[in-house]
């Protein structure tokens, strides 16, 4: 298994090697986002603004205009909230092709605690015009997303975990935006996720075949845009649709499919996620389990919260 943000700094490097209008501008995180890894392989290619968050979605924005294809590389939490107002006025309104990588994103950090858990950046990216939000769910998927968001023309943000999680995909593999895909299947209960929480209710899903339910289990690498026809056809006639997301159950992964499973059906609606509270520093276990993230407790909450009989 190979962490994302290994992934983003080794599929980067490769693409500055042969692309020169590829850079990252990094914010003196590069030995824990892995922009090292560009840094060492083709320096040219790397520049280190240091803690200036703000400054430096400007920079990427004005390298940009000059034909450039920048990077964005720190920890999530500094682009979306610190550097909001920069990446709305200057990325967002205009369209400039910057690729966000928001770095250690979600609630499992290295134990750094609410300060620096960004568990409020799929709500707050998918409400920004223009811009493409994507959560991969493995290192398979996140090489596909990064290679296809080099060549993309427009904002892209894309969440990069920072450990590694059990595969989902095998390669080859081929990234399409806004697809939804089907990744197990079964007719008790529907199970939606995204990004590398997928992998843990994956294993939810085996844990619920074991207890004699048979789920169902979409994963949606793009939370925006989403094909919500393709989404709607893939969750079918099912009666009850949960959704599972490693992000506060405000305006995330859970809003996203209440908003189109209201306009299109009729499955009533189980949201999985952090609640409107703070997060806190402790090892990522116990967090994923105290928040209801872990594979035990997924499969626990279908059962609670559902009407599968078992």
């Amino acid at each position: 298994m190979k962490a994302q943000r290994v992934v983003w700094g080794e599929t980067i490097a490769d693409l500055a090697a042969t692309d020169d209008r590829v850079v990252v501008l990094d914010g003196d995180l590069a030995t824990s986002t892995r922009a090292d890894i560009v840094a060492d392989r083709v320096p040219d290619a790397f520049v280190q603004v240091g803690i200036a968050e703000q400054n430096m979605v400007g920079m990427a924005f004005g390298l940009s205009t000059l034909g450039y294809r920048p990077w964005l590389s720190t920890f999530g939490v500094f682009l979306t909230h610190r550097a909001v107002d920069q990446i709305r006025m200057l990325v967002s309104q205009t369209k400039a092709p910057v690729r966000i990588a928001s770095a250690y994103s979600g609630l499992l950090n290295g134990s750094s605690g609410k300060t620096h858990q960004d568990i409020e950046d799929l709500a707050i990216m998918r409400a920004m015009p223009n811009m493409t939000v994507i959560a991969p769910a493995d290192e398979v998927e996140a090489e596909a997303v990064f290679r296809w968001a080099a060549d993309f023309d427009g904002p892209v943000y894309v969440r990069v975990a920072r450990d590694a999680v059990t595969p989902v995909f095998e390669a080859p593999y081929t990234f399409e935006p806004g697809q939804p895909l089907l990744v197990a299947d079964g007719e008790d209960v529907t199970l939606i996720s995204t990004g590398v929480q997928t992998s843990r209710t994956l294993d939810a899903v085996r844990i619920l075949a074991e207890r004699g339910v048979r789920a169902k289990l979409i994963h949606l690498p793009t939370l925006k845009p989403l094909d919500a026809d393709a989404l709607c056809a893939l969750v079918g006639d099912a009666r009850e649709v949960v959704t599972v997301e490693e992000h506060s159950r405000i305006g995330g992964l859970g809003g996203l499919v209440a908003e189109v499973l209201s306009e299109r059906g009729t499955a009533r609606l189980v949201r999985i996620g952090l609640e409107d509270r703070w997060s806190e520093s402790a090892p990522n276990d116990f967090l994923l389990d105290k928040y209801g993230l872990s594979p035990e407790r997924v499969a626990d909450a279908v059962l609670a919260q559902t009407a599968v009989a078992v």
